[in-house]
Formats: structure tokens, sequence, C-alpha cells
């Protein structure tokens, strides 16, 4: 069992089929499960992207890149204002913390202050991602599982673990029980994007990457047992 992680969920993961923005019974599944671990003592932190809202320039090719990737930090904002108030509705304390000021909306970001939340078994929830365009939401999860020396990185994903080829163009695709972090960026498998591969790598932080769809798939990866694919950094 790992002490502290760090679960990324894509925004994607909300809404389900994409027929909704949320899909409550899927994130209803996602805040119980976040909810067993905690009362196992796991300290729990969250990402969570944007893409129900919001995929990048993919409305309008012309647009200002830097504008987009704005949109895409309040398109998070908003995904962590609501998962936040399903984790009360179920009894769990949960603070959103963003990199820039969102009126009394959320709480800027502070390395002491996310540890404090944590050892007070409050779940964080980091929006905005780091507050700059270029950079994907899987690098700041990287980089504040590196600021809170995470035990690991969660990824829950459509997909259900790493492959060595896109399992949905080719059938005879090998799923990776275990891959080495090295090895991801050298094949450039593009799982995790290569700065948040790199620094996960350099600070020697472990992840490990698993479906969404699997039963209890977040409680079985905080509990360390087999599950998707482990990233080690060894």
């Amino acid at each position: 069992m790992y002490k502290r992680v760090l679960l990324k969920l894509s925004g994607e993961a909300l809404s389900g089929d994409g027929k909704e923005t949320f899909d409550n019974s899927i994130i209803d599944k996602i805040v119980k499960q976040i909810k067993s671990i905690t009362q196992d003592g796991v300290q729990v932190s969250l990402v969570i992207g944007g893409g129900n809202f919001w995929r990048g320039r993919s409305a309008n090719p012309a647009m200002d890149r830097c504008k987009a990737d704005q949109i895409g930090m309040l398109a998070t904002v908003m995904n962590a204002i609501y998962v936040a108030d399903f984790l009360k509705q179920n009894g769990l304390m949960s603070v959103v913390m963003t990199p820039f000021a969102v009126g009394s909306m959320t709480e800027m970001f502070s390395k002491d202050l996310a540890l404090e939340y944590l050892s007070e078994n409050k779940i964080i929830i980091f929006a905005g991602g780091i507050g700059h365009p270029f950079f994907s939401t899987d690098t700041v999860t990287a980089l504040r599982a590196s600021e809170l020396q995470a035990d690991a990185i969660l990824y829950a994903k459509s997909i259900d673990g790493v492959y060595n080829d896109d399992p949905a163009k080719n059938p005879n695709a090998v799923k990776y029980e275990a891959i080495k972090c090295k090895e991801i960026i050298e094949k450039n498998l593009k799982v995790i994007d290569i700065a948040a591969a790199n620094l996960c790598y350099e600070q020697a932080i472990p992840v490990v990457i698993f479906g969404l769809s699997e039963e209890n798939g977040i409680v079985k990866a905080a509990m360390g047992e087999k599950i998707g694919t482990l990233v080690t950094v060894d």
C-alpha cells in the first residue's frame, strides 16, 4: 500500500460516453474508491484534465495557443470544483488549489499548506495546471507529485496499461506488465508526455497506468496490487 498518491484523471473520464459533460455514475464510483483508500490511511491528491469541456484548438485551429491553453486551465478548475462537491456529498473534505487566484473559489497552491491538508486527511485537487501555457496536466501531475514527495502517481486512463503500439489500431499490440520510465522516453510511447516522464524519472516516482473502467482499479493501484502497467524508475 502506498502512503501518499497523486491520482490523475482525464476530463473525458468524467463524461463517460461523452453525451453529457459529467457522468455522475462514473464520478460516484471514483469518489467511493477514493473514500475507501483514504479510510485505509492513504493520503490522496488529484489532478483532473479538462477534456470534457475543452480540447485545445480543436474548436478553432487558428486560435492562439496561449489563449487556448488558458481556456483549458479554466476547464480544469470547473471540473475540480464539481468533483470537490461530489467528495463533500460523500463525507470527504477537500480543497481545490490553483497556481493563480480564482476569487474565493480556490486556494493558491502552497507546498507547505498542501502537506498540512494531507496530514489532516483532506483531499487536494490541483487545478489550473501550472498556470502557464504549453504545459499539460500530465506535467503538473509529475510536478506536484515531486513537490509533495508522493509515493506513486496513479494514472487512470481509458486504456488499461502501456502497449508497444496503439491497441486500437493494432490488435497484436503487446501490453507491458512493467516498463522502465526511461524506456517510455526512449521509445516515445506517448502514454504520458515526455516532460512528465522525465520528471518522474529524475525524481524516482513510480507510476501505475491502468484502466479506469476496471472494477475497483483505483483501490487496487493504491494498495499496490498488480494492475495495468507499473512504470519503474530503476
